[in-house]
């Protein structure tokens, strides 16, 4: 059977993050996508908020994430967003893109992984 899975396509977030300082010195645009794989057995019949992961919560912390934060490497921030939705959320693993436009030949750079608590 397939795996229960919740998408978030196409986050727009702004975080510092570039090896170069200068690249890091203002929040540049970023685009995450989340896959969240849990059971939602239960939500499917409760119809509960409380019996499945609130994708509007993780989408939240992920706006605020780089709050006071920064990145050299987009693969640090992804394993960084997986371990903050691993501890904050249950879910039973966890798969992150984030997209990067810096290269103005590329129509973007993207970095994916999936981590399992």
């Amino acid at each position: 059977m397939p795996p229960d899975i919740i998408s978030i396509t196409g986050l727009e977030v702004f975080y510092r993050v570039g090896v170069p300082e200068a690249e890091r010195a203002e929040p540049q645009r970023l685009l995450l996508n989340i896959e969240l794989q849990a059971d939602f057995s239960a939500a499917a019949q409760s119809d509960a908020i409380a019996d499945t992961v609130d994708y509007y919560a993780v989408t939240q912390r992920l706006l605020h994430f780089g709050v006071d934060r920064e990145w050299k490497l987009i693969e640090k921030l992804a394993a960084d967003i997986a371990a903050a939705i691993l501890a904050e959320f249950a879910v039973q693993s966890v798969a992150v893109q984030v997209k990067k436009f810096i290269i103005p030949q590329a129509q973007f750079v993207a970095v994916s992984l999936s981590r399992t608590p």
